[in-house]
């Protein structure tokens, strides 16, 4: 037994002096902070066409013809006639397609969906509309075509549908693609001389995520819940204050029948005339009652954001927002939110709406978010009556605030300082910055200050918990998804990890993005109008979301500046590190050590990992992100797995009362290894 002991311990020592420069240790024995169910998440905007023309299955542009320029997305021919006495109070209009005035001549309209409509061979599409035939009976046809087709017809699928009362009804038909086309259109014909009245056309696939009628885009709505978040922030970003405050966000314009959600004017439409969107607008289909809906779908807890009263303050002067006697129309749409979300059908009127969509149980709203990205006076005297009301009236909210725009300088300190006087719950950072930041390199220390994977470990812990809400590495002159910063984004986090106790939810941003209508890269998820990729950075998210365990390790490196070798350190890729990020959990439920360690060097490095505490030989299971080629690739819509997370596995030491891992990282790599203990 004593030869036994002396052999381990002689194993453990060659090994930590075979591998000196980079021996990790790991306090296995002693848990550490909880980690954050909601720790890491994702943060939805419609900036890029994410909501319609992306996630939200819609395949119409401008439905019920309420955009300011009426038919735009849509051709008319013939005789064509706008109305704005409809069925539905806040989308009146419609169109009445009457006789062209001769037998060879054509009355319809046709609809260029969103950069085109995407159909596959052999799926099923419902069409639906709202008409009526005015002389009690009439007939259109509905097709789908291909516009620039060489053969013989335009028209793939068509379908007559039959109107036959003279009073508002709605109809459905459904189509079954007979092709694959990326950029079909939606036609219909007037098939006789009798007119017919139409409002509110709609084409959806039938095979929508969860199988809904006004549901989501399959594809896109997997891609969130393969993501596994513990926490999804909606529905913006800069769409909540708005270019003005008519064009905010209101999410009571969301709910109820999607007949009657008006129209609103996104505040990313024109917000860079070197990428302009005209015709970008939001019909509220993607509503506050289907954000909830997913949310739960995916398990993942909902945070609503909403006005605080204040346009979007970079583009407006103080006269565009609401003075300090007018917020009450605000604070009640936060307290009437609350009442949507949790309240008895019995007793609320917002929850009975609730109710009658569909939803009669609570969803269990925990947070809410009060303004994006303000800062200043403007912003803290606007917050404080709100954090007062929701405050007395649901004690058990938890209020989110913001830092601001930066992620650090005076106004940051100052919005930080007026958080912490208003007591609210979590402070929402946002920081969109270079590599340098999120490598904290010796340059962007002196020009930022407080940055990378050691950002939190100086936060005060007596104050409100972090929220960093959006972020992403932004690479010098390549605003687009290749690897480099996914890596550092991965680096980063080992630091949000390693502070649990002070950052409770992380949120990357943006998360969709139209391949023909984007304005703002990187973004998590792209897609044309059939296929979807996944970007490295979102599978980093996703590694660290499904292994974010449940407590905190201590994970140190020796300090090499010290000859004494008592004082360790984080592995944050400070001096002597070369490069090296790590952090680890436990997770209780699965009795495992989780361990992340990323290498941001340009060469292979050996690492040593001593578990201490753990006892067994056992092998470990890695999950490993590593590039082939150059550090600008990235995952496309035609390589949609071009780097993806490797599965592997790693032989494990015995020694005394600990495990010991050898293991060589490739260069520029990301490596998870999990250990049963």
């Amino acid at each position: 037994m004593k030869l036994k002991l002396i052999s381990c311990t002689m194993l453990l020592a060659a090994s930590l002096a075979a591998h000196a420069g980079h021996v990790m240790d790991v306090n296995t024995k002693k848990m550490g902070a909880s980690v954050s169910p909601t720790m890491y998440g994702i943060f939805f905007e419609d900036i890029n066409f994410a909501a319609d023309g992306g996630l939200y299955g819609e395949l119409v542009k401008n439905r019920s013809f309420e955009f300011p320029q009426s038919f735009m997305g849509w051709r008319v021919f013939g005789n064509v006639a706008l109305k704005d006495d409809g069925p539905f109070e806040r989308c009146p209009h419609y169109v009445v397609l009457s006789d062209p005035g001769h037998r060879e001549r054509r009355t319809g309209l046709q609809n260029e969906g969103f950069f085109g409509i995407g159909v596959e061979k052999d799926k099923e599409y419902r069409f639906s509309v709202w008409a009526k035939a005015p002389k009690g009976k009439s007939q259109i046809r509905v097709q789908l075509i291909d516009q620039n087709t060489m053969e013989e017809r335009q028209q793939f699928v068509e379908q007559k549908l039959d109107i036959t009362s003279s009073e508002w009804q709605k109809y459905e038909i459904v189509l079954k693609s007979t092709r694959t086309n990326a950029k079909a259109q939606l036609r219909i014909f007037l098939s006789n001389s009798n007119p017919v009245a139409l409002e509110h056309i709609s084409l959806f696939p039938v095979d929508t995520y969860k199988g809904r009628t006004n549901g989501m885009r399959r594809d896109l709505a997997e891609a969130l819940q393969d993501m596994h978040p513990g926490v999804f922030r909606f529905p913006g970003g800069c769409i909540v204050e708005g270019t003005t405050l008519d064009s905010r966000y209101q999410w009571k314009n969301t709910i109820g029948p999607v007949e009657n959600r008006p129209l609103n004017r996104n505040r990313w439409e024109d917000t860079f005339d070197y990428r302009y969107y005209a015709d970008y607008y939001q019909s509220y289909g993607l509503g506050f009652f289907e954000f909830f809906q997913l949310c739960e779908d995916i398990g993942a807890e909902p945070l609503p954001v909403l006005s605080v009263g204040l346009a979007c303050q970079f583009q407006n002067r103080m006269e565009a927002h609401a003075k300090m006697d007018e917020l009450q129309p605000f604070i009640d749409d936060c307290l009437d939110l609350i009442e949507f979300a949790n309240g008895d059908p019995a007793t609320s009127k917002w929850a009975k709406i609730r109710a009658e969509m569909g939803h009669p149980a609570p969803f269990n709203m925990k947070y809410i978010g009060v303004g994006n990205e303000q800062w200043d006076t403007p912003y803290f005297e606007r917050l404080k009556p709100f954090v007062e009301a929701i405050r007395a009236k649901y004690p058990n909210i938890k209020i989110i605030g913001t830092s601001g725009p930066d992620s650090e300088g005076k106004m940051f300190e100052k919005g930080w300082e007026a958080m912490k006087a208003q007591k609210a719950d979590l402070v929402d950072e946002h920081f969109y910055r270079p590599e340098e930041w999120f490598l904290a390199t010796p340059e962007a220390k002196k020009r930022y200050g407080n940055c990378g994977a050691m950002r939190y470990d100086s936060y005060d812990r007596k104050g409100p918990k972090v929220f960093a809400g959006e972020y992403a590495c932004h690479g010098k002159g390549k605003k687009w998804n290749h690897y480099e910063t996914s890596l550092y984004e991965a680096a980063f986090m080992t630091g949000i990890e390693r502070n649990a106790d002070i950052v409770e939810m992380a949120t990357y941003a943006p998360l969709f993005a139209h391949v023909d209508g984007w304005q703002w890269r990187p973004d998590m998820i792209w897609y044309d109008n059939l296929r979807s990729f996944k970007s490295v950075s979102y599978y980093v998210q996703q590694m660290y979301a499904m292994n974010k365990g449940t407590n905190v390790l201590k994970l140190t490196m020796k300090d090499p500046a010290d000859t004494k070798g008592k004082k360790s350190q984080p592995v944050a890729g400070l001096d002597g590190q070369d490069g090296l990020f790590a952090s680890s959990v436990f997770d209780k439920t699965t009795g495992e050590v989780i361990v992340k360690v990323i290498n941001t060097a340009k060469q292979a490095q050996d690492i040593t990992l001593n578990l201490q505490g753990m006892t067994g030989a056992p092998v470990a299971t890695t999950l490993t992100l590593s590039y082939n080629g150059s550090m600008d690739d990235e995952n496309t819509l035609d390589n949609p797995t071009k780097i993806t997370p490797v599965a592997g596995t790693v032989q494990c030491q015995t020694a005394k009362k600990a495990v010991v891992l050898n293991d060589q990282l490739p260069a520029m790599s990301f490596r998870l290894y999990r250990i049963k203990k």
